[in-house]
């Protein structure tokens, strides 16, 4: 290792995210061929295979994986040294990672995107769609910004104040949940009330790692629960299943709202007392006065902020 390369390390980085020789190839501005020769490099210096062929692409190894964040961390300490004080949008080309449960998609990138690209046309944003160790990625730095869905109703386990001390976040925007049946529906000839909402099964959509909702944890208070017929982690495709049945579905209300015109659906209040929730924007206290994350999550709480 004296003579180690450090520049392999990016290359390291970005076979991890990509987990393809061509993609990452296209991101380094590189060949494939000097691609596969960094990878031989770096797999003759750690002594590992680093990564397997597969038929979907590049499989790391577990001393791969092992890498992986220590590596992103080096990377970051690197560019926060290298990186100057005054930041310049217009002239950076600083790539961002962010994770986002799958509704926060319509919520935020539609405000905040055409404002970015106009001030820093060079810089990239790589989104991905949070999943259940998204949270542990911002804790080990790998992410520079999440947003996620948290509770302010002191019945639920994700409460707000039960995040990470080591995360600071900003509250975005609250939203609450509401019921969507299909048109002509028969429980629309029937009193709406709690009864009634259990007496029907309910099509759930598990998104952002939550198995469950502040409502189930709110019926299970109360020793009730919802007969789920159908679990689904796509809210498009739920709401195609709910126009063509008799299922009831939960969805947060905003997202539901912009979904609407979309589908024969009718919306209805969810039958039992909840309070609203937020969505946050989530970083590492590592970040907080970096210039650059400091521009992009002002960006994104001032133009999303409701």
């Amino acid at each position: 290792m004296k003579q180690f390369d450090f520049n392999l390390l990016t290359v390291l980085e970005v076979l991890l995210e990509e987990q393809s020789v061509t993609s990452a190839a296209e991101r380094l501005h590189l060949s494939q061929s000097a691609v596969s020769k960094q990878l031989n490099k770096l797999r003759e210096s750690f002594d590992d295979q680093l990564f397997e062929r597969t038929a979907r692409g590049l499989r790391p190894t577990p001393k791969a994986k092992q890498l992986g964040p220590e590596i992103r961390q080096i990377l970051n300490q690197v560019a926060k040294l290298t990186r100057p004080s005054d930041f310049d949008p217009s002239k950076s080309r600083r790539r961002f990672r962010i994770e986002l449960v799958e509704t926060a998609y319509s919520l935020t990138y539609p405000h905040f995107m055409p404002q970015l690209l106009k001030q820093a046309p060079n810089v990239t944003i790589d989104s991905h769609t949070w999943h259940n160790d998204s949270m542990e990625r911002l804790l080990r730095c790998d992410n520079d910004l999440g947003i996620t869905v948290r509770e302010r109703d002191d019945r639920s386990l994700l409460h707000i104040k039960n995040l990470p001390k080591s995360l600071n976040y900003a509250e975005l925007t609250r939203d609450h949940s509401l019921c969507l049946v299909r048109e002509g529906h028969p429980l629309l000839d029937e009193e709406w009330n709690l009864n009634t909402f259990l007496k029907y099964r309910h099509l759930q959509v598990t998104f952002g790692g939550i198995s469950h909702w502040l409502l189930d944890d709110v019926l299970q208070i109360k020793h009730l629960k919802r007969d789920i017929a159908v679990n689904l982690t796509d809210f498009r495709c739920a709401m195609q299943l709910c126009e063509q049945s008799d299922l009831i579905l939960c969805s947060p209300a905003k997202y539901a709202q912009e979904m609407i015109p979309h589908f024969k659906l009718v919306t209805l209040p969810v039958p039992t007392e909840l309070i609203p929730g937020s969505y946050v924007l989530l970083w590492h206290e590592h970040f907080e006065f970096d210039s650059s994350h400091r521009w992009l999550r002002e960006m994104i709480i001032n133009s999303v902020t409701s």
